[in-house]
C-alpha cells in the first residue's frame, strides 16, 4: 500500500525562529505567547462576536465540536481518521 502524504512538513527560517523562541521561553505546550497572539489576531480578523480557541489537534477540535453540538450516544457521525 502506497502512502499519500496530505501535509508534509515544510520549515522556513521564520518557523525555526518561532520554535527556538518557544524552547527558550519553555512554552512547549498548548499555551504561550504565540498561541494567545494567534487567537487574538484571528478574533480581530473575524470581527464582532468571534471567539477563537486554538486546540492541540484535529481530534481535539472534532471532540469539542461534537460536544458543542450535543452529539451523544445514539447519534451517527462520519469523520476522517
Amino acid at each position: 500500500m502506497e502512502l499519500i502524504w496530505l501535509s508534509p512538513s515544510y520549515m522556513r527560517v521564520s518557523e525555526l525562529q518561532y520554535l527556538q523562541e518557544a524552547f527558550d521561553a519553555n512554552w512547549i505546550s498548548q499555551a504561550g505567547h504565540n498561541i494567545t497572539e494567534f487567537e487574538k489576531s484571528l478574533e480581530n480578523y473575524l470581527g464582532e462576536n468571534s471567539f477563537v480557541t486554538a486546540l492541540s489537534s484535529g481530534t481535539a477540535a472534532i471532540h469539542l465540536a461534537l460536544q458543542l453540538l450535543n452529539v451523544g450516544e445514539g447519534n451517527f457521525v462520519i469523520c476522517s481518521l
